[in-house]
Formats: C-alpha cells, sequence, structure tokens
C-alpha cells in the first residue's frame, strides 16, 4: 500500500468524482433516461422496421444530430472566447442553395458540394469579420444571423419557384436513409465527430484554440497568430453548420428558411455550457459537447412522452437546465455543502 493512500481521507474520491466535468451531463442524461422508462415501461425497447433500428433511445440519438453537429462547431468558436449566432441563419441559406440548384439542374453531388461551400463563405464572413475586422463576436454573427433567412427567402425567391420541395435520392439518403440497421446520419454524425476529434487532438489546432481563448496576447507572444486560429475556429463552425444544414433539409425535402433550425444557435450554446466549457474561453470539451446535446434531446422527448401541454415545454426545459447548469457550479456546490454541514452541527 501506497503511503498516499494511507494518508487520503476516506471519502476523498467521492469528492474528485463529483468535481470531474462529466459526471453531472452524464448524471442529467442518466435522471432524464430512466424518468422516461418510468412514464414508458418499453421505453428501452429497440426493435427493427423496415431494415432500419427504432425506438425512442435511436429517435433520440437520431434528432440530436444535427444540434451536435452544430454545437461541436460551436464548441471551437467559444472554445476562442468567441460566439457564433448566425448558425441557424447558415443551415437557412444552405437549405435554399440546396433547393434552387436542384431546380436549376445540377447533379446532386455537386448540391451537396455546393451546399457546404456556402456554408464555409458563411464561415468565412463571420471569421473576417471577427478575426480581421476585430468586430465583437456577439454582434459580428449577429449580423448574418439577422439578415441570413433573409437571404434564404430570397434565394428561394430568385429561382421562381413557388413550391422549393425537392426530391433528392442522394442528399435524403445521407439523412433519412440506414445504412445496414444504422441510420444513415447517426453514420455521419460519428464519421465527422471523429475526423474532428482527430484534428482538434491529434494535431496542434485544438491546442492552439485553447491557448487563443485563455489568453490571446500570451498566445501571440508565444509565436500562435491569434487572428489566424479565430477565423479557422469560425470557417469550421460554419462547415459543421452547413453538414447540420443538408441533413435538416433533406429530412423535410423542402427550403424552408422561416422556420428550419429555428433556436438552435440557442440550443448548440446550452449543449457546450452544459458540456462543462465555458463562455469565457480556454477549452474545449468534444464528447462532453456531444453529451450535452444528447441531454437537450431527451429533455425534449420526455416533455412529449408525459403529455404536458406544448406551452409549457419551453418552461420546463429552461428549469431542468437552470438545474444542470446550478449542479456544474462549484460555488452552489460549496454554498450547498456548507448549508447542509451548518445544518448538522
Amino acid at each position: 500500500m501506497m503511503v498516499a493512500d494511507v494518508l487520503r481521507p476516506r471519502g476523498a474520491g467521492l469528492p474528485r468524482l463529483r468535481d470531474t466535468r462529466a459526471v453531472w451531463p452524464v448524471l442529467a442524461l442518466i435522471a432524464i433516461l430512466v424518468f422516461d422508462w418510468v412514464m414508458v415501461p418499453n421505453f428501452f425497447q429497440i426493435r427493427v422496421v423496415e431494415g432500419r433500428l427504432f425506438g425512442n433511445v435511436i429517435d433520440i440519438l437520431y434528432r440530436a444530430t444535427p444540434t451536435a453537429l452544430v454545437s461541436l462547431g460551436m464548441a471551437l468558436v467559444i472554445g476562442t472566447k468567441g460566439i457564433d449566432l448566425s448558425v441557424g441563419s447558415t443551415i437557412a441559406i444552405v437549405g435554399a442553395v440546396i433547393s434552387w440548384r436542384i431546380h436549376a439542374g445540377d447533379p446532386h453531388i455537386v448540391i451537396l458540394f455546393e451546399a457546404l461551400a456556402v456554408a464555409v463563405v458563411c464561415g468565412i464572413w463571420n471569421g473576417s469579420l471577427v478575426a480581421g475586422l476585430g468586430i465583437q463576436p456577439i454582434i459580428a454573427t449577429l449580423i448574418l444571423m439577422v439578415s441570413g433567412r433573409g437571404i434564404g427567402l430570397l434565394i428561394n425567391l430568385l429561382y421562381g419557384g413557388t413550391d422549393p420541395s425537392f426530391d433528392s435520392p442522394l442528399l435524403q439518403g445521407l439523412s433519412t436513409g440506414h445504412l445496414w440497421l444504422i441510420p444513415t446520419r447517426l453514420v455521419v454524425g460519428a464519421v465527422l465527430f471523429v475526423a474532428l476529434w482527430l484534428v482538434i487532438r491529434r494535431t496542434a489546432l485544438g491546442l492552439f484554440i485553447e491557448a487563443v481563448g485563455g489568453n490571446a496576447a500570451a498566445a501571440d507572444l508565444a509565436g500562435v497568430n491569434a487572428r489566424r486560429i479565430i477565423f479557422v475556429a469560425y470557417v469550421l463552425c460554419g462547415l459543421l453548420a452547413g453538414c447540420a444544414g443538408v441533413i435538416l433539409t433533406a429530412d423535410t425535402h423542402t427550403s424552408d428558411p422561416v422556420s428550419v433550425a429555428m433556436y438552435i444557435e440557442l440550443d448548440a450554446i446550452l449543449a457546450v455550457v452544459i458540456g462543462g466549457a465555458s463562455l469565457g474561453g480556454g477549452r474545449i470539451y468534444l464528447g462532453l459537447t456531444v453529451i450535452g446535446a444528447l441531454v437537450i434531446q431527451a429533455l425534449t422527448t420526455s416533455i412529449l412522452i408525459s403529455g404536458l401541454r406544448p406551452e409549457y415545454n419551453l418552461i420546463v426545459k429552461s428549469v431542468v437546465v437552470m438545474i444542470v447548469l446550478l449542479l456544474q457550479s462549484r460555488n452552489v456546490r460549496h454554498h450547498v455543502t456548507m448549508l447542509f454541514q451548518g445544518r448538522r452541527r
């Protein structure tokens, strides 16, 4: 037995586990799923229907994929001490471009790359305003947030179609299809997550983003081009929003700039924060961000199956998210601990 093991007080491992960032998001997700299981005894039942997996758990993963992709991009931007409020508008523009180019007769594989290219342009716009011109991120991205859905409506008007719906086996296969038994969008989401993880954790980019978010001036002195890193973060955020836009647009096979991905930027920010990241920047938690997105979607599913009236959905969602965030706060936990210790005395 090591001397450190002898000197370590009993129960010391529990506070250490309690302070681990992954504990509270994971516990929140488990608690929500247990609640769903109590409400619906066969909640965890998974079956095969028409050659693909079906079930409540699969549905949560299925519906959380677009939010998770947007949240991963948001995690990069927040890691630089920034914010991107325009991801929903980027998705709206991507949907309009897809519908426009399909009606124009472009090959569908080309349309996929055109849509992603447009999303990258949106990221370049935001990155240029923030990194190039030094505009505050919340203001710079607010510009595209306000104008982006109008741009989508204008694109719908320009191609002259009164019905922006379309049919694309390729794009719809990426969204609503399945690979063997697994929904295709889950495979796409997993591949993009692994690719992003490799870029962030197996290259210097992740370290540079966290360094810039922690202290941009110090990063510059250390030889890191802070402006370039911030620019790259916004471009990647735009690209991931574009991937989500392809999935969401193909899911409904129509361009609806007004309502598509409404409030997804807020869900993405919440997912990043639930995952333990600070809006002050300096840290990136990709895995926990995905768990945060799953918490949000699982909570939405819980509200639906509980039979609550739609008017209460957002209120219940806000309360539960607030509880999770309070549990993550060390200050709140410290005050609660002191309160209980005072009562014991």
